[in-house]
């Protein structure tokens, strides 16, 4: 019997820059294809792939820890060109418990940039079915995600998260809209406005489609490499809205012609400092959607200048979230309680089944030994004694094979199913890791002795 876990591999904003996300971040095709790659590793059965403008993430099963791992992010270099240590320093690792504990918390928006928001769960959702189709996820993935779907829609349900939980994006645009004052109609507040959106990525995209909704008149797009920033511009225009691209060199010079700058580039140095801004004729309100900021604080001390910063937005929420926060990872904690119960009941069956198998030879064999050392015994006698040792063998082992599922469930510290893999000489693996991948090594390393491996390691992603 081989044990297999569940295994989270991913980067998101708290662990990576935007450049390296945008990297990594798959669009639809090349997301299957990295799927149908996951699961064609030796010891990866399952795979699902959530890819956001905010985090891109691996869940897969795996009958190998450290093999996992490396398959994964081999896999990840493979189709994103980025390097395997530029990887791996960026890349946080959960596993078993830890992995099933950080489902849960992004599918009810704990873990994301404005916490409570509530497109992470369609997200997952939508991952999940894509997933399906293609036929990377089996049991052990699809039980998982339907708990974490169950437990992100009890938040929003039960909870008032919800009232800060608009995305990263529409959440900053729409305090942009409210420091901007009366601009539009309530449907269409943008009307009749134009914007700058620097930057090509994923977060510059849904930047423009969100302004999109808002009746945004003009876009102008700018980005290192011109040709995305056309192709940004191209797709505005099919919508109808009025789209052009310039050069990144230029994105100072257009400052003055419009009413609304949006910057998501994750570039090393600021997009617009104080020294690019020209004299204005109206005021001009700047959207700084990276970490780190690519739009120098200094802004504000020019004339007509008003800057929302996504960071500062986050460090607000955050007080006037605290309590709804508290309520969902109440739920959180109670779901994960009950998955992780559940699991290691079913963990530990194959085990006690084994176990029962083992028995039941037992007595087949003295069976047969009895048989041929009395050859005198009537048939009557022989299957009386046959029921009397099949008896005895039932009530020697119902006691510890109920004590065990209930100590599978209750036991937070000691594996009782993995005792029971030890007696039969089977594989274990670690009950939870949560780890950064930089801390793991590069190649598999050999077990670890003793029949109980508990790692916990809280260092951060």
């Amino acid at each position: 019997m081989i044990s297999v876990s569940v295994l989270v591999v991913g980067m998101s904003h708290r662990s990576a820059p935007v450049k390296v996300l945008e990297q990594v971040s798959m669009d639809d095709s090349v997301r299957d294809e990295t799927a149908m790659a996951l699961v064609d590793q030796p010891s990866l059965s399952e795979a699902m792939i959530v890819s956001t403008c905010n985090r891109v993430e691996v869940y897969a099963v795996t009958n190998s820890f450290h093999t996992g791992v490396n398959e994964v992010v081999e896999v990840l270099h493979q189709r994103s060109g980025v390097d395997i240590d530029t990887l791996r320093n960026h890349l946080y690792v959960r596993y078993a418990d830890a992995a099933a504990e950080h489902m849960l918390v992004v599918a009810s928006g704990l873990d994301s940039m404005v916490v409570g928001e509530q497109q992470i769960i369609g997200q997952v959702r939508t991952a999940y079915q894509r997933a399906g189709e293609l036929g990377t996820v089996g049991k052990a993935l699809h039980s998982l995600t339907q708990v974490a779907l169950h437990t992100g829609k009890r938040v929003h349900t039960e909870t008032e998260i919800d009232d800060a939980g608009a995305s990263m994006v529409s959440y900053a645009v729409d305090r942009a809209i409210e420091l901007m004052g009366s601009v539009g109609d309530a449907e269409r507040p943008l009307a009749g406005k134009s914007a700058l959106v620097m930057g090509a990525g994923v977060m510059a995209s849904l930047s423009a489609t969100h302004l999109g909704r808002l009746g945004i008149d003009t876009l102008i797009f700018a980005n290192r490499t011109r040709s995305r920033a056309e192709v940004l511009a191209e797709r505005s225009r099919e919508l109808g809205i009025n789209a052009t691209a310039v050069a990144f060199e230029e994105r100072a010079s257009v400052l003055d012609e419009v009413d609304l700058a949006i910057s998501a580039t994750g570039a090393d140095n600021f997009t617009i400092a104080a020294a690019d801004i020209p004299a204005l004729t109206k005021p001009l309100m700047l959207v700084d959607l990276s970490l780190p900021r690519d739009i120098d604080d200094l802004v504000t001390e020019k004339p007509n200048v008003q800057l929302v910063n996504i960071e500062r937005l986050h460090e607000e929420q955050g007080a006037a979230t605290s309590g709804a926060s508290a309520e969902a990872r109440a739920i959180v904690d109670h779901e994960l309680t009950s998955y992780i119960s559940e699991q290691r009941v079913r963990n530990v069956v194959p085990a006690v089944a084994a176990l029962r198998r083992h028995a039941a030879e037992v007595v087949n064999i003295e069976l047969e030994r009895l048989t041929t050392r009395t050859p005198m015994m009537t048939e009557s006698d022989r299957e009386e004694v046959e029921r009397a040792m099949r008896r005895v063998v039932d009530k020697l082992l119902h006691n510890p094979t109920v004590r065990v599922k209930e100590l599978a469930v209750t036991s937070g510290t000691v594996s009782y199913e993995s005792a029971l893999q030890e007696l039969f000489g089977l594989d274990e693996e670690p009950r939870s890791v949560d780890v950064k991948a930089s801390a793991l090594p590069k190649e598999n390393v050999p077990k670890v002795a003793g029949s109980v491996l508990e790692t916990h390691l809280d260092q951060g992603a």
